[in-house]
């Protein structure tokens, strides 16, 4: 039987504490947060089509969806900014809108 970390699931909750982001402007850092949130939402994407076969951590009952659910979310929260998805976009926005000022 499969059993859950809980304490290191509920890390993933924690806010990230990223030295190249405590340098950053106020506005650079709210995208970062954006770019960070579509990296994780991505990331849930793929968990969701991977994990869509029946997975032995998940039973037969009526709320295994539910867990997958939030297993798949919590674990794309987890990865969120560490992909390298998340600061290629913050890059290129950031250089999109200095070229537009």
């Amino acid at each position: 039987m499969y059993s859950v970390d809980t304490a290191a699931m509920l890390t993933a909750f924690e806010p990230k504490i990223d030295t190249k982001s405590t340098k950053l402007s106020e506005n650079d850092a709210k995208l970062k947060e954006q770019t960070d949130q579509f990296e994780a939402f991505l990331v849930k994407k793929v968990l969701d089509l991977s994990l869509k076969s029946e997975h032995k951590l998940f039973g037969k009952d009526a709320g295994d969806k539910i867990y997958q659910s939030m297993y798949n979310d919590t674990f794309s929260k987890a990865l969120s900014g560490d992909i390298g998805f998340s600061q290629m976009l913050f890059d290129f926005l950031k250089e999109q809108n200095a070229l537009s000022k």
